[in-house]
């Protein structure tokens, strides 16, 4: 039985008026920096192939018995967006809805309101800049607003980058990038923190995000807000690979008080490789006994007529309005969160 007031939101009205007012200034910052706002699917054949992702699924007749007819509600409408880059779209963002199944918490919720932009012809490292800027603007946009909580705090400027290695090391005293499992495993040694079970000598990837959780991020939320850029070859997702001395991978992220805010890339253009990296998580998501997802899409076919050089960028608009208001739960900033949708 539900409870008597279930039925009002968790987030008050005049936070979620102030909501409104900074997604009007996103919008008039894009529109000023020559990008046009488009709408794609929330629901497609086609699905981000990502092992950790695991997205809602649904069927035109709801009979999910019928694999071949399977729909995905968007983990990000990335996909789609890249179709409309292939069409010759050139500088493109999105406010939408995405849907991540599993995530719930202070900072998690899963439904929420991502903001997705590309541009061609631009590199990773102009979009940390544009970052920057955007979110300059929206902060003061919040410490402007009378329901902020900390509007003493300022957005420094500019924004400290830092390379993963650079992170590491800053945080840890050791490099990382060419670190065997064994050399990480001494290095949670070194530092008394103990692995989580399954954890496996196998997982490269898991104990290197396993000890940016553990030994980075806390450092990192000391910094305030910072970048850290150029990841291992091996989370490339949909980014381009240098082919440096270990190899890096062009992505980046922005922390805001030790708190993800988003994820950028110089784009990956070529479809084989794309159907390449699709197989490897399929492969990992089969052997951690998740549901398969489709390898084949529409974007595969759009990247094979030709895609132009671009860079991308999605941010969690949820996460950067709380805390450019101070809140401290992604409940207070969403009218209704999924357990009273």
């Amino acid at each position: 039985m539900m409870a008597e007031r279930d039925f009002l939101p968790t987030a008050r009205i005049d936070v979620l008026q102030a909501r409104a007012r900074i997604f009007r200034i996103v919008r008039e910052f894009f529109d000023s920096h020559g990008y046009w706002e488009v709408e794609t699917p929330i629901i497609s054949h086609d699905i981000v192939v990502d092992a950790h992702l695991n997205p809602f699924v649904t069927t035109p007749d709801n009979n999910l018995s019928t694999t071949e007819r399977l729909m995905y509600l968007q983990t990000s409408p990335e996909f789609a967006m890249k179709r409309l880059l292939a069409a010759g779209a050139d500088s493109i963002y999105q406010i939408g809805k995405v849907f991540r199944r599993g995530e719930a918490g202070r900072n998690h919720n899963p439904e929420f309101t991502m903001i997705e932009w590309y541009r061609v012809g631009s590199t990773y490292i102009e979009q940390m800049h544009f970052v920057e800027e955007m979110v300059i603007a929206v902060m003061e946009a919040c410490r402007h607003e009378p329901l902020a909580t900390t509007p003493q705090r300022q957005f420094p400027v500019p924004v400290h980058r830092l390379t993963y290695d650079e992170a590491f090391v800053r945080a840890t005293g050791s490099r990382v990038l060419s670190a065997t499992v064994d050399d990480l495993q001494k290095l949670a040694e070194q530092h008394g923190i103990v692995p989580p079970p399954g954890l496996t000598d196998d997982d490269r990837d898991g104990w290197l995000n396993w000890l940016l959780a553990e030994l980075v991020e806390p450092m990192l939320e000391r910094e305030q807000a910072v970048f850290v850029y150029d990841f291992p070859a091996s989370q490339s997702a949909l980014a381009r690979v240098r082919d440096d001395n270990p190899p890096v991978v062009e992505r980046f992220e922005l922390y805001l008080h030790g708190v993800e805010i988003c994820n950028g890339y110089q784009e990956l253009t070529d479809a084989e490789e794309l159907h390449r990296r699709n197989t490897i998580q399929a492969e990992i998501r089969a052997r951690e006994g998740h549901p398969p997802l489709p390898n084949e899409s529409r974007l595969l076919a759009a990247m094979e007529s030709g895609f132009p050089n671009c860079s991308g960028v999605a941010l969690g608009f949820d996460r950067l309005f709380m805390l450019g208001m101070g809140i401290t739960s992604i409940d207070e900033v969403i009218a209704f969160p999924f357990d009273r949708a």
